[in-house]
């Protein structure tokens, strides 16, 4: 019985170990995917009445990015938004209709739809590199654009902003 006893609370103790182990390499993990966000801006550009702008967006992580919701200025919820996956030779537009015969080569998909895949950020420039560019149309100027994603099943937050021209 005491023989029993002791070998029950060994393996008490190497669970009660396991589990912190386990909690330590989780929480570990979390804190350095959440201290390096896997999202990277790059392309800012906006029409001249910053109505309708684009963000270039591309993923420095190992697994795919998925964006979740995109809001503008004091969290409002922009008229349209799509994502465009174009490719590094050909770049972005700037559009306010994404369904215009200039706007079709561009790849506009909706955000829902579209996974950014990992490693898109690397800068290289060929036909077939994929470029991703968030594509955001408002009734009123856009000066900031929060973009909500989530990648490895944890949720991040980005603000980009958007500054007025300054007349010289």
């Amino acid at each position: 019985m005491k023989n029993q006893r002791l070998r029950m609370g060994k393996l008490k103790k190497k669970l009660s170990i396991s589990i912190l182990l386990i909690a330590i390499l989780v929480g570990g993990f979390y804190f350095l995917v959440k201290g390096n966000p896997p999202l990277d801006i790059g392309t800012l550009a906006s029409s001249k009445d910053r109505k309708s702008v684009v963000v270039g967006i591309g993923n420095k992580g190992f697994g795919e990015v998925k964006i979740i919701d995109v809001s503008v200025n004091n969290n409002e919820k922009p008229s349209k938004t799509k994502v465009q996956v174009s490719n590094a030779l050909q770049g972005f537009i700037i559009t306010d209709d994404y369904d215009n015969k200039e706007s079709i080569p561009y790849g506009f998909q909706k955000i829902e739809d579209t996974s950014m895949k990992a490693g898109t950020s690397e800068g290289t420039a060929t036909k077939n590199d994929e470029i991703y560019g968030l594509s955001v149309i408002h009734h009123e100027a856009i000066n900031r654009v929060n973009i909500k994603y989530s990648y490895l099943g944890i949720t991040f937050d980005e603000m980009v902003f958007f500054q007025a021209e300054v007349n010289r």
